[in-house]
């Protein structure tokens, strides 16, 4: 590898705050926001909306959606040809 072309790539946590999980893993993305991680060290911290402790996916919880009411409202608005 050439040296200095590529971004500083360091240890980040990723906290999914809606589920409370949070994990360690490396990246070149960077925060100003700190943490104290479980091994007495402090690094940045990012926080996401969705990770795999809260993805439907992965929990085999879904949200239902009104697509009845959203059919109808289209309908409503545009007409049924």
């Amino acid at each position: 590898m050439k040296p200095g072309i590529h971004p500083d790539y360091h240890p980040v946590v990723f906290r999914d705050r809606s589920a409370g999980f949070a994990f360690l893993t490396r990246s070149t993305v960077t925060s100003l926001q700190t943490i104290e991680w479980e091994d007495g060290n402090t690094y940045p911290v990012i926080d996401v909306e969705i990770s795999s402790a809260s993805h439907p996916f992965w929990t085999g919880k879904q949200r239902l959606v009104d697509t009845e009411g959203r059919v109808e409202r289209f309908y409503a608005r545009y007409g049924r040809k």
